[in-house]
């Protein structure tokens, strides 16, 4: 949690790829201090600054790779990296096997992150998002920034080509006036009615996936005795619960898959609750999946959500606090583990009262399918809730400079700097 907000703060002050390479580079020492620990208050205190350099690289991270993609592919993209992460959870026990001992599992792992820091050192690998350049009014450093991307995407046609040139031109000449950054604090939040509504409610729909989960684990254990079996379990529907969100979200809405990811959640909690003792094992044990499932839906669901209804000049900042409510969701596991108390029982009661909760919230979010990324507080402001199945027209299809479509793409970027820099609001 620590990890996560001070990150979101940085990427939003300094910038997605400096709290990106800082997270990532503050990671290798940190690893090897674990490793290398001589003590446990060593190994604590380690341990707990390697979890939030990596939980600050994945945030950072994860903004990034959002504010790089055009509507139609940002779940798409989001989803392919989730698979990747899944990848790494099914392969770490195969590499405990390997190493035996934790200390060379501990430095197997920091190397490799040695490596990625060495490679996303390039500015080439991973340039800043142009979405917040812009947003932030760093209009010269957006002209670069997307002067690159137009090199890199390659030879287009020649009315997009034109048009390239004519919006690098219109920005460096709004840049001549050398505007000074406007920066927003999370704090800034907190005065907003949707935007703050929204951030609680998807912050609490983390929590309670994340939280609830372990709910259902408990009843894999007398199924599945073995560690190895229970744990590629449950990365098993966490696969299926990405492979599920990436199916259906595009197609039926965030809100809509949410909300019966929640529903399922829910259910499956109230029946292990009130029948475990009348029901087969095997009903038990299908209920149980279906829960971490859908709890693993609701989860990744949520925070992918968040970033999409969040506005660029604080989407960091309010990423990390609800990524900071999942990992507090997942801070609440050790109740249930407390012999001869009724933990487990207070635990999963009230996690299935507040999945009951979630289902009625989740109605009062809006639809960001297929719409563009908000990028002011007010743009975040402006956003209304539709009817359930009801799907809000698309707005933008392209990337961020398409070489091979019409010649109308985020040219309104342009058009938005120059109208806040003349307006006699703006501060100087």
């Amino acid at each position: 949690m620590l990890g996560s907000v001070a990150a979101g703060l940085a990427c939003d002050r300094f910038g997605r790829r400096p709290a990106f390479v800082v997270s990532l580079v503050l990671a290798v020492p940190l690893g090897l201090g674990v490793a290398l620990a001589v003590d446990f208050v060593m190994v604590l205190v380690a341990r707990l600054l390697f979890g939030a350099a990596l939980a600050g690289a994945f945030v950072s991270l994860y903004v990034a790779r959002l504010e790089l993609c055009d509507p139609p592919h940002r779940l798409g993209v989001t989803m392919v990296a989730g698979f990747f992460w899944i990848a790494g959870e099914l392969l770490l026990p195969g590499l405990a096997v390997l190493c035996r001992d934790w200390r060379v599992l501990q430095g197997a792992v920091t190397m490799i992150l040695a490596l990625l820091a060495a490679c996303w050192w390039s500015p080439a690998l991973l340039l800043e998002s142009p979405r917040w350049l812009l947003a932030t009014r760093q209009l010269e450093k957006a002209r670069k920034t997307l002067q690159a991307l137009a090199e890199n995407s390659g030879p287009g046609s020649d009315d997009s080509s034109c048009h390239q040139e004519s919006l690098l031109e219109e920005l460096e000449s709004l840049s001549e006036g050398s505007p000074q950054p406007r920066y927003h604090a999370v704090c800034e939040i907190f005065g907003t009615r949707v935007i703050w509504k929204n951030g609680v409610i998807l912050g609490f729909a983390a929590f309670i996936g994340s939280g609830i989960r372990h709910c259902f684990t408990r009843n894999l254990a007398p199924h599945l005795p073995h560690f190895f079996s229970s744990y590629y379990v449950v990365v098993g529907t966490e696969a299926a619960a990405c492979l599920f969100v990436c199916l259906t979200a595009e197609r039926f809405g965030r809100r809509a898959v949410l909300l019966l990811c929640t529903v399922l959640t829910g259910i499956s909690s109230l029946l292990l609750l009130a029948l475990t003792q009348y029901l087969l094992d095997l009903i038990v044990l299908t209920l149980s999946v279906v829960g971490i499932t859908a709890s693993h839906a609701v989860t990744m669901l949520s925070i992918f959500f968040a970033s999409e209804v969040l506005p660029t000049v604080v989407r960091g900042a309010g990423l990390g606090l609800v990524v900071g409510a999942s990992f507090v969701g997942k801070a609440a596991a050790p109740i249930t583990a407390i012999p001869n108390s009724r933990g487990f029982f207070l635990h999963h009661v009230v996690f299935a009262s507040f999945a009951i909760l979630a289902v009625l919230s989740i109605m009062l979010l809006p639809e960001s399918q297929g719409r563009g990324l908000p990028q002011s507080l007010q743009d975040g402001e402006s956003q209304r809730r539709p009817p359930l199945f009801h799907r809000p027209p698309r707005e933008d299809h392209l990337p961020l400079l398409a070489p091979h479509s019409i010649p109308h793409d985020y040219s309104h970027l342009a058009a938005s700097a120059k109208r806040m820099l003349g307006s006699p609001a703006a501060p100087p």
